[in-house]
């Protein structure tokens, strides 16, 4: 994306090893837990690889906006490097969350809370921050036209799920420091924080 001129053939190419490379990340975790587990650096490594992955990407969006698109304003760069933001402070604060959660049962011996099915129109409302859908906005980088509004868009719906996930998220892990929560586990040891 950084060094072609986007065509369609271009956007076709970038979508198919965009949605092949979500698929192969999303089996290899179904093939761990399939074979008995994964391992820590299996799971370091997948994060790393992830992490790399949303940088990449919207920084070679910049750069094509910025080198072939025939933007009427600078400001259209804002977007690509915003989602470059929101991404990556949005996958760090899910694994964060999921971090402290687990540290804090594993320090507490609480249990997992339940799983809870999404309401139909939750599911709706994270379409935006749905990977696979902005893996498939991708064929449509051939037409400049189409392409920015569409990625606009998806953005913009980040953006504003991470608003308002980045307060949920917050509190559940403010609720990790209720003293309720700290209690010293049946076996006597005290909670990790040492408080």
């Amino acid at each position: 994306m950084a060094l072609v001129d986007p065509a369609p053939w271009l956007g076709f190419a970038v979508c198919l090893a965009l949605v092949a490379g979500y698929a192969f990340d999303a089996a290899d975790g179904q093939l761990a837990r399939l074979r008995g587990g994964g391992s820590k650096s299996g799971e370091y490594l997948d994060h790393m690889v992830d992490s790399l992955k949303i940088s990449a990407l919207h920084g070679a969006v910049l750069v094509s906006f910025y080198r072939f698109f025939d933007l009427d304003r600078a400001a259209y760069l804002l977007i690509p490097l915003g989602f470059t933001v929101v991404a990556a402070v949005m996958f760090f604060g899910m694994i964060l969350k999921d971090l402290l959660a687990r540290a804090h049962r594993a320090a507490t011996g609480a249990p997992a809370p339940p799983a809870v099915s999404p309401s139909p129109l939750r599911s709706l409302l994270v379409v935006p921050t749905d990977y696979g859908l902005l893996c498939v906005a991708f064929v449509l980088l051939g037409w400049p036209e189409a392409f920015l509004p569409v990625y606009g868009l998806i953005f913009a719906g980040n953006l504003l799920f991470l608003l308002a996930a980045s307060v949920k998220w917050f509190r559940e892990v403010g609720a990790l420091d209720t003293p309720a929560n700290n209690a010293a586990p049946a076996n006597g040891s005290t909670p990790a924080n040492g408080s």
